[in-house]
């Protein structure tokens, strides 16, 4: 985005001063400018003569940017009473929503704020010719349903070892899919993939064929009194692996690539 003044003055470094004003930017900063008009001095001291005239241009970075839009798609949707914070990381800007109406804009499981985060990653990457990582957030919602969905990931994987059948879960987008392969990929025994297109891509979590399963010995168990069972070294166990290497389930772009573009 483009911002631009035009300043006045008797001479060119007064017109220029003038021009940052507007713009509100420190007069000792350095910019761009184009001489407009030089100045001319009265002939005689009384006749003609004409002010200098220079033009200042100012390319607004990602960071505002994507402030300027967010905002103005909240004030679209009628949301003033939601105060935007910007706070700039390395290569990226991270927005934190505040206010009594931040509920409309979190929408169905996370919906409107994950579009939202879309579109402004997409205007703030349309200012630069490099990668402007961008997050919406309020409060800890973000880190709630992360928290939330590795807790899904890990029960549904057990449950895949447990009665051998395939769980299909609701469509996500590409970050909480993530998060839900990360989760299971922990678990031996359990694999998760991916199907469908487009929105109605999801994941789906299953017994994980290679993994391989010892049949039960019964022998010599009392089921008639109640009595304990055996034990068994070759029971299965259903352990968690932080050391488990990812399953590729095709290409690693669409995984575990940037997906916040």
């Amino acid at each position: 985005m483009i911002r631009e003044a035009i300043g006045v003055g008797e001479t060119e470094v007064l017109a220029l001063e003038d021009a940052k004003r507007q713009l509100g930017i420190d007069e000792s900063e350095v910019v761009e400018f184009e001489v407009i008009q030089r100045a001319e001095k009265k002939k005689f001291g009384l006749f003609g003569g004409a002010p200098a005239k220079v033009k200042v241009t100012l390319k607004a970075g990602p960071a505002e940017t994507a402030e300027e839009f967010l905002t103005n798609v909240l004030k679209n949707m009628k949301l003033e009473s939601v105060s935007v914070n910007k706070k700039e990381i390395e290569n990226g800007v991270e927005f934190d929503l505040e206010g009594e109406d931040v509920g409309f804009v979190i929408g169905r499981r996370g919906e409107t704020l994950d579009a939202l985060q879309y579109l402004t990653s997409l205007v703030a990457n349309h200012a630069d010719s490099s990668y402007f990582k961008v997050t919406v957030n309020t409060g800890d919602y973000r880190e709630k349903r992360e928290k939330t969905l590795e807790i899904l990931g890990r029960k549904l994987a057990f449950k895949a070892i447990k009665t051998g059948r395939k769980t299909s879960l609701e469509p996500m987008n590409p970050y909480e899919r993530r998060i839900i392969h990360t989760s299971v990929q922990k678990v031996n025994g359990a694999i998760s993939w991916s199907e469908g297109e487009n929105a109605n891509r999801h994941v789906v979590i299953g017994p994980d064929p290679k993994f391989k399963r010892y049949p039960r010995n019964n022998s010599g168990y009392n089921r008639g009194r109640g009595g304990r069972r055996p034990y068994n070294n070759n029971s299965v166990k259903n352990e968690v692996n932080p050391d488990r290497k990812p399953l590729n389930e095709g290409s690693l772009d669409g995984l575990y690539g940037r997906i916040d573009k």
